[in-house]
């Protein structure tokens, strides 16, 4: 039986502790590590703002209780948090500002008699990521511990997507980071990897056999990744007009879980090996080529109300897309792939679709969110006397099934494994590139024309995927619901 993750104290630094997601996810995954004594006592945590506020001030704009009845706080471990909690004012392009947060990590290392890891976790803007970085290095914030010859710390680097833009920005902020921090330092995080779900997909594979000996395009037609939404671009403007739906989901966390979901199984799940068998599967995947290939594999759309939102009444700007591809992989051949993700549709819903059989497949679902959990289709024989096959759906749900067991947040599990030290969960540089490759030809093609944009309603089902000539879609006339 595996134990609760034991963890040392150490220094949590947040940049960008009043922005967005920090208050959405960080703050109330902090609380509730607190909560369940995940978060060892001596742990201070640095909330890190370019202006002068205190921890009071931000606390009171979070939602810091989510997951508590009522989204009330219990008052001690309220108390527990604020006193881990302090603030540091701190403005990024100021180089003198980092020799002061140097002296106030020290400063606490000194009166804890304590060389304690120290991880700088980036809730920032991407754009001032390199500048950060570059000087966090000069500074010399790359090291701990400064007044410990003996100096057994650690220093760890948390950073969110997207990790570029395109194939020559990720290369370059790759280059860029591995200037100052060792690839084992840094932590690309993907969230959805660390949700229950995600998490279940290796051992679900590796421990059912009825289904372990039968996961290869002999069996599975397809594999569709699906990723909707029904909020639009809300306070995110100026991301998403850079972005996009391909770069800001299918690029990182569609492509992750597809690989987890096809990925060849390796002999023991550890993080070297499952990110050597996603690297494998992921460079095995053939990017669309020339105009036609990417018009038969990509589809996009935009929802009705995005340019008035976003002020810009001629934004080629997607916020929906899909992909189809193939494998070069002999255990794949025949079989399909599609990742498709977009905003204001008509539900939130991430689900993996694995389909055995071509001709009325059974359809197995990992529901990443909401309501976590698996679905298999079955075709039963309805009763009565005309003998018609109906189709049946089995259901586990984690909320209804372990309801007794604690399950954890998708920050909470990036938090804790951060801050032992382990890469599961984390994307590493070789994927991260790899899928911009893969990806790289239909972000060309998409900047240069916008003649196949798609404008959808607000709330739709969006465009028609079904009519992409040559995908499983087509051919199983299944939908994306």
């Amino acid at each position: 039986m595996s134990q609760t993750p034991k963890l040392a104290p150490s220094i949590l630094v947040i940049f960008g502790i009043t922005g967005d997601l920090a208050k959405r996810k960080v703050l109330p995954a902090l609380y509730h590590l607190t909560k369940d004594n995940l978060i060892p006592e001596g742990t201070k945590i640095i909330g890190i703002s370019r202006k002068e506020t205190t921890i009071q001030n931000v606390l009171n704009t979070v939602d810091l209780c989510i997951k508590e009845e009522g989204n009330v706080c219990d008052p001690t471990i309220l108390s527990r948090l604020n006193n881990m909690l302090s603030m540091f004012r701190f403005d990024p392009l100021v180089d003198s500002d980092y020799i002061r947060l140097k002296d106030y990590l020290n400063k606490i290392e000194q009166q804890s008699g304590l060389c304690l890891d120290r991880l700088f976790y980036l809730s920032i803007p991407p754009q001032i990521y390199d500048q950060l970085i570059e000087r966090l290095g000069k500074s010399g914030l790359n090291r701990s511990c400064l007044h410990n010859d003996n100096n057994p710390a650690k220093i760890r680097l948390l950073v969110e997507k997207p990790f570029g833009f395109d194939v020559t920005s990720a290369e370059e902020l790759i280059a860029n980071t591995n200037k100052v921090f060792r690839e084992n330092q840094i932590f690309r995080i993907d969230h959805y990897l660390a949700k229950e779900t995600a998490q279940n997909i290796l051992k679900f594979r590796s421990h059912n056999s009825l289904f372990a000996s039968q996961w290869d395009g002999r069996h599975i037609s397809a594999i569709h990744v699906i990723a909707k939404e029904k909020i639009g671009i809300q306070n995110r403007v100026n991301f998403y007009e850079q972005v996009g739906a391909l770069r800001d989901l299918v690029q990182s966390h569609l492509l992750q879980l597809l690989s987890l979901t096809a990925m060849d199984m390796p002999g023991n799940l550890t993080s070297k090996e499952v990110h050597a068998s996603k690297l494998a599967f992921m460079s095995s995947l053939v990017p669309p080529s020339r105009e036609a290939g990417i018009k038969n594999q990509a589809r996009r759309g935009q929802y009705q109300t995005y340019r008035k939102e976003v002020n810009n009444p001629h934004s080629s700007v997607e916020t929906f897309a899909s992909i189809v591809l193939r494998s070069l992989d002999p255990n794949w051949k025949g079989a399909l792939f599609q990742l498709t993700t977009g905003k204001s549709l008509d539900e939130k819903v991430t689900i993996i679709k694995v389909y055995f059989g071509a001709e009325n497949p059974n359809v197995f679902s990992f529901r990443i969110q909401p309501n976590e959990g698996v679905d298999i289709d079955l075709l039963i024989e309805q009763p009565g006397f005309k003998r018609d096959l109906r189709k049946v759906k089995m259901t586990f749900r984690y909320e209804q099934d372990f309801a007794d067991s604690s399950n954890h947040d998708a920050y909470e599990r990036v938090l804790v494994d951060a801050i032992r030290g382990d890469h599961l969960l984390f994307a590493t540089k070789e994927e991260v590139m790899a899928s911009w490759h893969l990806l790289q030809p239909v972000i060309e093609y998409w900047e240069n024309n916008s003649n196949d944009l798609e404008i959808y309603k607000n709330g739709s089902t969006g465009p028609d995927v079904n009519r992409m000539p040559n995908t499983f879609l087509s051919r199983l006339n299944t939908g994306i619901k």
